[in-house]
């Protein structure tokens, strides 16, 4: 009886089913796909409701002048990115706002990639931006490119980048060692008057490698003799061997790409030498006027250097429609400190976030990489556009320091060719000593 029953209910139910499926295809149609739209919807929405950065910045350590304008910099660009309600993502159809993790790689290669995979595997970034020289950007980029994350990277020279690579997820903006460094160098050497011999100071670092060999391939082309003694580790002590080959070969122009501690350290024992080379420039140490004052009142007269970004550059931000001059006096005003080149990089990478999640409308991180990869944007750092190897290419000039009115140290610009749009503000002079 129980099982005639129980038939009975199985019956009865096959029954209501072909009724129902014969009777009211449509709406049993209907009933079907709705389900399977809402779990689509369900399953396109993001699993939170904000946008994250993970930006990787040496806050600390010896490259602590490069990253000194975070958080000032990001939290004003990003306030005026959220001013509004976010970023428009079409996919979900409503803005979100966006949000950072700031970290610092403490000027350690090791720390940045331990501190990029947190940010991926455990944070779930939406983005990385490591930020400020081989030593915090490469690491970085090496973990987007294995976990892939797209990857917006900031400040490094390009083939100290491409040293890398291949690069599918990660992109570069800035300005190349071997086309522009050696242009700009020899461009300010070519102004006074020396014996064209050149002594080298490049340590052993992505940096120093690639620097000594393109000047050693392009200095004999521009008639200038390379003393080269070889390279050398961080936090040298005793430049001796350096300074007795640079006066024995009667060296007039040193140069090299050193961290602010060894130059410093080098620059004493010039003096205490008696060793007096007529033109100093040197990439890295000498980037900020923080460092220049720390050689102490006399050393610095003089000295040349890279300049990546100043008050001066033509541009204008996509984000907030400032000049490089506007920012710097924002950035002094608020700060009471004196303008960098970094905050000009720092602010271009937030414009080119927002373009590229504009335009990628979406958080699907292969959408995302597309729309990096299809930039071509006006920024406060000149025109970026990503070429086939995934690096843009930013203009750079030459400049030397001097004692200022308002600053204890100030850059002149005093070589622009190639990037005649960007104004001379001073003229090339040997060093001084007293």
């Amino acid at each position: 009886m129980d099982k005639r029953k129980q038939r009975g209910k199985n019956i009865t139910r096959r029954d209501f089913i072909t009724k129902v499926g014969k009777g009211a295809a449509g709406a049993g149609i209907a009933t079907m796909v709705a389900p399977l739209l809402a779990k689509s919807a369900l399953a396109a929405k993001p699993k939170r409701d904000y946008i994250l950065i993970g930006y990787i910045n040496p806050s600390t350590g010896p490259l602590a002048a490069f990253g000194a304008p975070s958080p000032w910099v990001d939290n004003r660009a990003v306030h005026q990115i959220n001013a509004e309600g976010g970023i428009y993502l079409k996919e979900y159809g409503k803005k979100f706002p966006l949000k950072y993790k700031l970290l610092d790689s403490e000027s350690s290669p090791t720390k940045a990639a331990e501190l990029a995979s947190r940010l991926v595997l455990q944070d779930k970034v939406d983005i990385l931006m490591p930020a400020h020289t081989p030593d915090t950007v490469n690491p970085v980029a090496a973990i987007a490119e294995r976990l892939k994350v797209p990857c917006i990277c900031i400040d490094a020279p390009i083939e100290d980048w491409l040293m890398g690579g291949p690069y599918h997820w990660s992109f570069l903006h800035f300005w190349s060692a071997q086309h522009d460094i050696t242009r700009v160098y020899m461009g300010m050497w070519d102004q006074l008057d020396t014996n064209k011999v050149v002594g080298g100071l490049w340590p052993n670092d992505p940096d120093g490698t690639s620097w000594a060999k393109f000047f050693a391939e392009q200095g004999p082309k521009r008639g200038y003799k390379i003393i080269d003694q070889g390279r050398f580790p961080f936090f040298m002590k005793d430049f001796g061997a350096q300074i007795n080959a640079f006066k024995k070969a009667k060296v007039e122009i040193v140069t090299g790409v050193m961290i602010p501690p060894d130059f410093a350290t080098a620059m004493r024992q010039f003096r205490q030498t008696g060793f007096k080379p007529k033109i100093i420039t040197m990439g890295k140490a000498i980037l900020f006027p923080s460092a220049v004052g720390a050689l102490g009142s006399e050393l610095g007269e003089g000295l040349t250097t890279e300049l990546w970004w100043s008050p001066y550059h033509p541009f204008k931000s996509s984000l907030t429609g400032e000049t490089p001059r506007q920012l710097c006096n924002a950035w002094e005003k608020s700060t009471g400190k004196q303008w960098t080149p970094p905050i000009g990089y720092k602010h271009s990478g937030w414009e080119i976030i927002k373009d590229v999640l504009t335009r990628a409308s979406s958080l699907d991180k292969e959408k995302i990489r597309r729309a990096i990869a299809s930039t071509n944007l006006s920024t406060i750092v000149g025109p970026v556009n990503y070429n086939k190897n995934n690096y843009s290419r930013t203009p750079l000039v030459g400049g030397q320091w001097t004692k200022g009115k308002k600053w204890k140290w100030v850059q002149k610009i005093v070589f622009n060719k190639g990037q005649e749009s960007i104004p001379l503000t001073g003229s090339l002079k040997p060093i001084h000593y007293r």
